[in-house]
């Protein structure tokens, strides 16, 4: 009876070898991107205009994080042009996207 379970046991677990799990297969390493790269890079390929390079960046992470990582990218870059030109964010954003001074 007992040999019974471990002839099943091996069947319908392969890579068992006498009652013993198998070393787990290990799929090949693949790094980990956070955010602020997969923003960094869906953003620098936009400007480019790399199709592939957006898809690429948009697959590490899920959209919504993709969206907080662009967005928080856009906030640190009108925070340091108003730094460098001595102006206020409202005014720089308003210039980049050239919209009228209120």
């Amino acid at each position: 009876m007992t040999s019974m379970f471990g002839i099943l046991r091996r069947a319908v677990t392969p890579g068992r070898k006498d009652g013993l799990p198998a070393a787990p297969s290990r799929a090949p390493e693949r790094r980990q991107h956070n955010l602020f790269e997969a923003a960094a890079t869906f953003v620098a390929a936009s400007v480019e205009e790399d199709q592939d390079r957006m898809d690429e960046a948009s697959g590490w992470v899920s959209p919504e994080a993709l969206s907080f990582g662009v967005g928080e990218l856009a906030c640190r870059a009108v925070i340091a042009l108003a730094r460098e030109r001595d102006e206020s964010p409202e005014t720089v954003a308003r210039a980049l996207l050239g919209l009228a001074d209120d």
